[in-house]
């Protein structure tokens, strides 16, 4: 049997349990993941959509389990958790579960971490948790030095160089040896996460029209055109600075692999635009795999148990390629 993915619940007063359950019926007969999570809440879950669970003792027995429902690997939630109503109680169990997932993919227990959504603002509020994201954890667990933030669709792939930082701070936070560092572990990846061999990246200018030649901004001049020429020279198949209001249209996708962006939102708009179901974040730099669906915590939604799970699915089917790849590299 291969090895199972590993996936973290999140928030457990959001979605996270229901699209979990949503993705093992539409996965069971092909793939074999666990999911770590309180066990009495996810058996809760379960039972008003109808679905099976199936606790489980460790990860070897996640794949034999799938048949009969999803694999609960119990995480115990110090408080009940009731869906729309986020409690910072469970805080430091959300974190708990997240380095327990990772401890157990880097042990290969699992062959690939997925996480679920989690709420920033609740885990600072409860646990104390001192990181902008996901992203920022999962790279302090395992010495990470500069992980990417990757979002990835069939449509599209964006990787922000500057990701959780207010909008202002972005001109500064962008450097040269920022930007080198963030497009050679994008090239890497694409080349050994994604089987593309000769990467083709595009690079967005930071200021309107790529700064027009210094008239609108002097960022591309003076940071974003030096790297790409040394790594053009290199070897490496990079473009621009480019105009970032021109760069996503069909006829523009159709020339690059990946679209390297300056600042979050500059980046996730047009992905989100053209496939919000189905992207997926992916963190590079790391020692191991990771996914996760590209979506928060829903609370709005998640007492009505009507989340749409195309994101989740399409993490775990990522996560799964690109373990593969991987071990197969190996």
């Amino acid at each position: 049997m291969r090895r199972p993915l590993v996936l973290t619940l999140g928030d457990p007063a959001g979605i996270g349990g229901e699209i979990a359950l949503r993705a093992w019926a539409a996965l069971r007969e092909t793939e074999a993941f666990f999911v770590i999570a309180d066990a009495e809440h996810m058996a809760g879950l379960a039972a008003r959509l109808s679905l099976p669970v199936r606790r489980i003792a460790g990860p070897e027995q996640a794949a034999a389990a799938m048949g009969e429902g999803l694999p609960v690997l119990h995480h115990p939630l110090p408080c009940p958790a009731t869906l729309g109503q986020p409690a910072p109680g469970n805080a430091p169990a959300v974190v708990e579960a997240i380095a327990r997932g990772v401890a157990l993919t880097r042990a290969g227990a699992a062959m690939a971490l997925c996480t679920g959504p989690i709420h920033k603002r609740v885990l600072q509020e409860g646990a104390g948790f001192a990181f902008p994201g996901h992203t920022e954890f999962l790279a302090n667990l395992c010495g990470a030095a500069h992980p990417v933030m990757m979002l990835a669709s069939p449509a599209l792939r964006v990787v922000p160089v500057t990701v959780h930082l207010p909008l202002a701070a972005a001109p500064a936070t962008l450097t040269r040896e920022l930007l080198e560092t963030t497009l050679r572990i994008t090239r890497e990846a694409m080349i050994t996460d994604f089987g593309v061999a000769a990467p083709r990246i595009a690079v967005a200018g930071l200021n309107p029209h790529a700064g027009e030649g210094g008239s609108m901004g002097r960022e591309e001049i003076a940071v974003i055109a030096p790297v790409i020429d040394q790594l053009r020279d290199e070897g490496m198949a990079v473009t621009g600075p480019l105009s970032a209001d021109s760069m996503f249209h069909p006829a523009a996708r159709a020339r690059y692999d990946v679209a390297v962006c300056m600042y979050h939102d500059q980046a996730l708009i047009p992905l989100k635009t053209l496939d919000f179901a189905g992207g997926v974040n992916v963190t590079l730099g790391l020692d191991f795999v990771r996914t996760s669906p590209d979506h928060g915590t829903a609370y709005d939604i998640a007492p009505a148990l009507c989340a749409d799970p195309t994101s989740l699915i399409a993490a775990l089917r990522l996560a799964r390629d690109i373990g593969e790849r991987r071990a197969a590299r190996r």
